[in-house]
C-alpha cells in the first residue's frame, strides 16, 4: 500500500524474501510525512447487499458515490503535486529493479530497504570471514546548476553514484548498496524519472543495489527549475585488509586511471570562466571537438569500481597495493596525500598523460594559473594507486585487461606527506 501524504516520498524498493533469479521483483513504492499520522489509503468497494435489503435499499446501494471536488486549498495549490510523486513511483519501478539482486530483500511496503548478509547462503560474491561494512555520502555539487538550466537530467545521477562509490573503493570495499536523495522545486514525473534513471544506470555500472530513496519536492526551499542530489553508499571489506592501510614507502611507483573529463568538482569556476570569458554553452569549439561545450562539461564522472574489485580480487592476500585516492576537489595534490603517512611524499609527472582537451580549454579562457589547475581539477587522472615496485607489472597487465589505460604518474620519496607535481609551484 502506497500513501502519498506530502512532499517527501519516500521509495524503497524491495524484493520479495524468496526471489529465486539474479533480479528481483521491485516492489511499490512508500510515501510518508513526518509530521501527519500515518494512515493507509484503501479504495471503496461497493457493498454487496443481503437477501433481505429492501428493493430502495439495493437501487441506493448500486450507485456509488460520488467524492466531491475540495472546496478550500489544497496541496498542489500550495506547490506539491502528491499525484506527480505516484506517476513517479510507478515510473521508476522496473529502472530501479534492474539493478537487484537476490541480496536484496524485504517485505511490500517497508519503510527502509533491507540487504542480505549472509556467507552461508553464499550470496556474497565473496565469503568475509571478517567483514567490515564501510559507508560513505557525497553529492555533486554545482554541476547540478548546469543540468537544471538546459534541462539534461540523466547524467548527473551516474555523477552523484561515481562520488560515493569511487571513495568507498579506496578502502578496498565492494559496493553492496546506495540510497539517494533528491531535493528539487517541482516534482515533474518525466524530468525526475530520467533523474533517478541516472541513478540507476550509475548503480549498474559499479555493481551495487538501488535500494531506496527520497523525493523531496520543495517549492520554498528550491527555486523554479533548480534541484540537488545527494547518494549515500554502504559496502564491504575483509577485515585485514583494512589494517595497516597507511604503508606507501619509498620506492612505490603510483599508477593513474584516466578521467573523463572534469567529472564532478570544480564547477563554480568552471561557471565562472565560461561567464568571464563570454563562451556559449551551446557552441562546438574547435579544440573540443565535433562536441558543445555544455556536453563536455556533463560528461558523467567515470565509476572505477568494478576494475577496482577484480583488480584487488586477482591480487589475493598480495599487498601489492600500498593505497589508492579518488581523485576529486582538491586534485592530485589534494588527494593522493591522504594515502601517504608523515615521511614520504609522491612526486608527480604531470608528462606522463595528456589531459582531456576541455582543461587547457578552461585554462586559456580563464586566464588560470597551472598550480590552481592541478589544485581545483583532476586533469585527467580519476583515480590513483600505489603499488610495490615489483607489483607494478602484473598490476597493469591486470587493468589493460579490464580495459582501462593505466599509467605509471610518479613515484613515493622521502618527504612529509605531501604529494607534488613536477614544473608546477
Amino acid at each position: 500500500m502506497r500513501c502519498a501524504l506530502s512532499d517527501r516520498i519516500d521509495r524503497v524498493t524491495l524484493a520479495p524474501p524468496m526471489a529465486r533469479t539474479g533480479t528481483t521483483k521491485s516492489l511499490p513504492l512508500q510515501a510518508t510525512n513526518a509530521k501527519m499520522p500515518k494512515t493507509k489509503v484503501r479504495a471503496k468497494t461497493p457493498t454487496t447487499p443481503s437477501k433481505g435489503t429492501s428493493s430502495a435499499s439495493k437501487k441506493s446501494a448500486a450507485k456509488p458515490v460520488k467524492a466531491s471536488a475540495p472546496r478550500g486549498l489544497t496541496y498542489a495549490q500550495a506547490g506539491v503535486d502528491i499525484d506527480a510523486g505516484d506517476e513517479v513511483v510507478e515510473r521508476i519501478k522496473p529502472i530501479v529493479r534492474r539493478t537487484h539482486s537476490p541480496r536484496v530483500m524485504g517485505l511490500h511496503g517497508a519503510f527502509a530497504g533491507m540487504f542480505r548478509l549472509d556467507n552461508n547462503r553464499k550470496l556474497f560474491k565473496r565469503n568475509y570471514k571478517n567483514p567490515v561494512l564501510v559507508a560513505c555520502t557525497d553529492g555533486v555539487g554545482t554541476k547540478v546548476k548546469l543540468a537544471a538550466e538546459f534541462k539534461i537530467y540523466d547524467t548527473v545521477g551516474i555523477d552523484c553514484v561515481a562520488m560515493n562509490v569511487n571513495d568507498l573503493i579506496v578502502q578496498g570495499a565492494e559496493p553492496l548498496f546506495f540510497l539517494d536523495y533528491l531535493g528539487l522545486s517541482k516534482l515533474d514525473p518525466v524530468d525526475t524519472t530520467a533523474m533517478i534513471a541516472g541513478v540507476a544506470k550509475g548503480c549498474e555500472i559499479a555493481g551495487c543495489a538501488l535500494i531506496g530513496g527520497e523525493c523531496a519536492e520543495m517549492p520554498d526551499i528550491y527555486a523554479p527549475g533548480d534541484f540537488d542530489v545527494a547518494g549515500f553508499c554502504v559496502g564491504v571489506v575483509e577485515l585485514e585488509r583494512t589494517k595497516n592501510a597507511l604503508r606507501a614507502q619509498v620506492g612505490d611507483l603510483v599508477i593513474g586511471l584516466m578521467s573523463s573529463g572534469v567529472h564532478s568538482n570544480g564547477y563554480t569556476l568552471v561557471r565562472r570562466i565560461v561567464k568571464d570569458a563570454k563562451l556559449d554553452y551551446r557552441k562546438k569549439y574547435a579544440p573540443l571537438g565535433s562536441t558543445r561545450l555544455i556536453d563536455v562539461l556533463l560528461e558523467p564522472t567515470r565509476i572505477y569500481a568494478k576494475e577496482i574489485v577484480a583488480l584487488i580480487d586477482s591480487l589475493g592476500t598480495t599487498r601489492a597495493i600500498s593505497g589508492m585516492a579518488h581523485i576529486t576537489g582538491g586534485g592530485l595534490p589534494g588527494n593522493v596525500c591522504r594515502a601517504l603517512h608523515d615521511d614520504v611524499d609522491v612526486v608527480i609527472d604531470p608528462t606522463t598523460w595528456m589531459p582531456p582537451a576541455i582543461f587547457p580549454f578552461l585554462q586559456k579562457h580563464g586566464g588560470v594559473e597551472s598550480a590552481e589547475m592541478f589544485r581545483v581539477f583532476n586533469m585527467g587522472i580519476g583515480y590513483t594507486i600505489i603499488v610495490r615496485p615489483l607489483a607494478v607489472e602484473r598490476v597493469m597487465r591486470t587493468l589493460k585487461k579490464l580495459g582501462e589505460k593505466p599509467v605509471v604518474i610518479g613515484s613515493v620519496v622521502k618527504g612529509k606527506g605531501d604529494a607534488r607535481i613536477l614544473g608546477v609551484e
